[in-house]
């Protein structure tokens, strides 16, 4: 059943993607500068510190171009080999960020700790580094908030990922201009302190998306308030009397739900199937879902198992071969309710006589617990 109309979805799918490329283009430029100019004047102003933020932000370029190569196929139909989509590369591209971070940050920290093992060759940095290390900061908070706003636009938790790598290193590089300006003040080992405390907050970041990816990638439910809200929308559609094993798993940014919805047993099977499709309307009017596959089931309070019971096909035998004429396959309903059938067959017209040939033959089944008799109209 589709969650929504087709051009809805793909333009839907059309916005994201470009707009995830628009502000991932905006990113790598923005790196870019600031990672050449940061490693260069590093080098030049001696500053450990802000070579080791240049060295960030050139691990931002290779995330930048991850989130590009997956958002570019991210968006792919379903296929034979991938029959739900191909939503999961925006969650592989999260691990991947995080990992990315996670050895930028511990190469940091290993770095630093060189650097105390011998206090006395720290040297002195030059003021432009301080310099370099505020206009750093200012140019990555406010590639953030650009990149948080196209992000919950498109409801992108990729997006959202790369952003938040973007307020890392404008907090890093607040840091970086604190152990500057210590330095300068004739502290030297605040320098490599600062790039440790930015490995530490890099290698930080990464762990916790790298675990957050990997928990999606492992089908993950969605938080248990989600699943309330989905629990409640599928039990208040008429006609469900309860709703059981409601389970969820993420698929990229959206969902996959997957329930059993426990209706009246005297429903028919189309009946039951336009309570589905009311229900499943209900979920995806109001969550981001991929697919909601919905069960009907009967009321265990009126049915009982019984496996012995005659199929539909036996049932017409028996009951044909005590029949002066026979019974069409859509002349008979039956409902297989505790432990017996309760029967409902339909005539034409007001036949007296066929009436009573059918309850008799009926009645001599001992399968049968009881008969109602529907006249079609003409």
């Amino acid at each position: 059943m589709p969650i929504l109309s087709p051009d809805t979805d793909r333009h839907f799918a059309l916005d994201k993607q470009q707009a995830a490329h628009r502000s991932t283009l905006v990113s790598v430029a923005v790196n870019l500068v600031l990672s050449a100019c940061q490693i260069v004047i590093g080098i030049f102003a001696r500053s450990s510190a802000l070579i080791a933020d240049g060295v960030h932000s050139l691990s931002d370029l290779v995330s930048d171009f991850v989130v590009l190569y997956a958002n570019k196929h991210s968006h792919k139909a379903a296929d034979s080999d991938h029959q739900y989509g191909h939503a999961r590369f925006e969650t592989a591209a999260s691990l991947a960020i995080g990992v990315l971070l996670l050895v930028v940050g511990l190469g940091m920290l290993w770095s630093a700790a060189l650097k105390f093992e011998d206090p006395g060759k720290i040297p002195t940095v030059h003021f432009i580094a301080l310099w370099m290390a505020l206009a750093t900061l200012c140019a990555k908070e406010g590639l953030f908030r650009y990149m948080m706003s196209v992000a919950k636009k498109v409801k992108s938790s990729m997006l959202i990922a790369n952003a938040w790598h973007a307020r890392s290193d404008a907090a890093s590089s607040l840091v970086v201009a604190v152990g500057i300006v210590g330095n300068l003040m004739g502290l030297p080992l605040l320098d490599p302190l600062a790039a440790a405390i930015v490995g530490f907050m890099i290698s930080r970041t990464g762990w916790n998306f790298s675990r957050d990816a990997l928990n999606d990638l492992m089908d993950r439910a969605l938080d248990e308030q989600q699943v309330k809200a989905i629990r409640a929308t599928l039990a208040e559609t008429e006609g469900i009397r309860n709703v059981h094993d409601l389970r969820t798993r993420k698929m990229g940014d959206l969902a996959v739900v997957d329930a059993h919805l426990l209706v009246d047993s005297h429903l028919s099977v189309s009946e039951g199937h336009q309570l589905a499709l009311k229900a499943h309307q209900r979920v995806s009017e109001r969550f981001p879902v991929l697919t909601v596959t919905l069960h009907i089931d009967a009321d265990p309070d009126q049915t009982a198992d019984n496996p012995n019971l005659p199929s539909r096909s036996a049932l017409l035998g028996a009951l044909n071969a005590r029949l002066s004429a026979p019974l069409g396959f859509d002349d008979l309903r039956a409902h297989y309710l505790g432990g017996r059938i309760e029967l409902e067959l339909y005539i034409d017209g007001d036949d007296a006589a066929r009436e009573a040939e059918l309850r008799r033959a009926a009645t001599a089944l001992p399968e049968i617990a009881s008969v109602r008799f529907f006249r079609r109209l003409n």
